[in-house]
């Protein structure tokens, strides 16, 4: 059987590799040198962890549940792809905070419990060991019992004191890292875990995901549209399995904040954060400007988006998608100020020269009225103070936005008991 070179590094300018998988996995094309190392059920890693599930993937690694055969307990094992060096930002931060706040840490940022670094095919991989998981915010929503089977114009959401508990962990957890001089960088629902019942009782068949196609818990055999043999890409892609079953969300729920690869020291903010699209504060869109409170404005959206189950701004990608989020932003939160303004060089597309919209396709709150804020939980006088709270953290002016710390201090959060 005939072996090609390796396939090159950039890969995205070349023509497809492999025959099309549909199913929700990595991208296939992403199996070359410096992309992700190839991962098949059973693998034993470090000699130590061997993979038994798969619980997500990203841009830049792949994540799998693990039992450490030295301990007998599971693990979170986040293989990272080759191109990414050994000390990573993510690393340098939590060392960071095993250093400063050992015992504190572990209760708000998941915990690292090991690393090292594996050869593989396509390159070095730094591998971090965390403990196990549930499933993340944002999708943890769409497996409460309440909304399985869903029904037609069922409002998928958290029952409101589910979202209120996971809105104060999370903020306590971003004071955390903010007393310690740490932004997360990349706050949003699919960067905050559930955490796990009693998982190491679990009996390894239970747990173990299975090789099975027709049930579409593996993809097809990987195949090359040439026909030949590839060394650089798995013989099959698993679809991530989060661990839903065991997961702790109908009484004393704990979540914890994951995905320090964005996060970064307050002395030392980076050229280009990776805020989600939809949270991004105003100044970050339109000066690229980095500061302290980036973390603030995203929980600032966040604390509606889990109270009504829809996003406070919907930004859907496009060559627009900055105009459209100011539109948004100004629809939602009224006029950019003028230091900001004077920043949008597009925005003559949308307003006169005197600053009167006369084309907006977002189209944008009713005059005189405000965005709603209801659920079937939340009475009108609660309403009026959740938008208080969040027209208080939405501030075009960052020095006027509050910390994580003064934000906990907010009435409506006192009452929350965790």
């Amino acid at each position: 059987m005939s072996i090609l070179p390796p396939p090159p590094s950039n890969a995205l300018n070349d023509e497809p590799r492999f025959k099309l998988i549909t199913l929700p996995c990595e991208w296939v094309e992403d199996y070359r040198p410096g992309g992700y190392h190839p991962v098949v059920l059973g693998d034993v890693f470090n000699g130590q962890y061997k993979v038994i599930r798969k619980l997500g993937d990203g841009s830049s690694s792949t994540v799998w549940l693990a039992r450490d055969l030295k301990s007998s307990r599971y693990v979170a094992l986040k293989i990272l792809v080759s191109k990414i060096p050994g000390s990573t930002t993510e690393l340098r931060t939590l060392r960071y905070i095993a250093q400063v706040a050992p015992v504190e840490g572990p209760g708000y940022i998941t915990q690292l419990l090991n690393e090292f670094e594996h050869q593989g095919f396509n390159g070095v991989h730094k591998c971090l060991v965390y403990e196990p998981m549930g499933p993340s915010v944002d999708t943890m929503v769409e497996e409460l019992p309440q909304f399985n089977p869903r029904m037609r114009g069922m409002k998928v959401r958290y029952p409101l004191p589910m979202a209120k508990s996971i809105l104060k962990q999370s903020l306590q957890a971003l004071a955390f890292l903010h007393k310690n001089g740490i932004a997360h960088g990349d706050f949003q629902p699919g960067n905050i875990l559930f955490t796990l019942s009693d998982v190491d009782s679990t009996p390894e068949d239970v747990l173990r995901q299975k090789e099975d196609v027709k049930s579409r818990s593996i993809s097809p055999s990987v195949q090359r549209l040439d026909g030949k043999h590839d060394k650089w890409a798995p013989r099959y892609l698993c679809v991530a399995q989060p661990l839903v079953p065991f997961t702790c969300y109908d009484e004393g729920i704990k979540v914890k904040l994951s995905d320090m690869g964005g996060a970064y020291f307050f002395t030392d903010p980076p050229t280009k954060p990776v805020t989600p699209r939809d949270l991004r504060a105003p100044e970050l869109i339109l000066t690229g400007a980095v500061n302290r409170t980036l973390d603030a404005w995203s929980f600032g959206c966040l604390i509606f988006e889990l109270i009504t189950g829809q996003p406070l701004f919907c930004v859907p990608w496009s060559k627009f998608e900055d105009d459209n989020h100011l539109l948004s932003l100004t629809g939602r939160l009224g006029a950019l100020p003028d230091d900001l303004f004077k920043h949008w060089k597009t925005s003559s597309l949308y307003f006169t020269p005197e600053r009167k919209l006369f084309n907006c396709q977002l189209g944008g709150i009713t005059p005189g009225k405000e965005p709603l804020m209801a659920g079937p939980e939340l009475d009108e006088e609660e309403g009026h103070k959740v938008k208080a709270l969040i027209r208080w953290i939405l501030q075009y002016d960052p020095a006027k936005r509050p910390s994580p710390a003064e934000i906990l201090c907010d009435p409506w959060f006192c009452e929350i008991v965790v």
